[in-house]
């Protein structure tokens, strides 16, 4: 077992085949060592060179009410009555902090991915496209 820190995109490469020769290894083999030791430096390497942004956070409602085969009407109570669900779910009002609370602890969302501000894609590209240059001046237009 010859492992050494990955320190570049060879390194990292030269890791990942070895974990692939390695991933059918005996269990409580030297193999299954080294395939734990270079699956965790494979980790450290892609934490820090590929860091991974968190979801938005009404993203990240949708997806676990998916995964728990609900929808958006199992949050009345959790974070308000029905037009106050609408509202945050089309990002038209944000997460208070005791809706934050609610959905961390009766939906599992990590508290880091809800408060977090949502991020509006549609409303900034249409600002983009409603900004014109014209006569070389930016006018906006109605």
């Amino acid at each position: 077992m010859d492992i050494k820190p990955i320190r570049d995109a060879a390194g990292y490469d030269r890791a990942l085949r070895r974990v692939e020769d390695l991933w059918d290894s005996s269990e409580g083999s030297v193999e299954t060592d080294e395939f734990d030791v270079l699956t965790t430096l494979i980790e450290a390497y892609e934490r820090a060179n590929y860091p991974m942004d968190l979801p938005n956070p009404i993203e990240a409602i949708k997806f676990r009410l998916e995964q728990q085969g609900k929808d958006a009407k199992s949050l009345i109570g959790v974070i308000g009555q029905r037009t106050r669900v609408y509202e945050v779910m089309q990002g038209k009002r944000p997460l208070s902090l005791n809706m934050i609370r609610n959905l961390h602890k009766k939906l599992g969302i990590p508290a880091d991915v809800l408060i977090q501000p949502s991020r509006r894609p549609r409303r900034a590209a249409a600002r983009r496209k409603a900004a014109q240059v014209v006569g070389g001046r930016l006018r906006k237009s109605a």
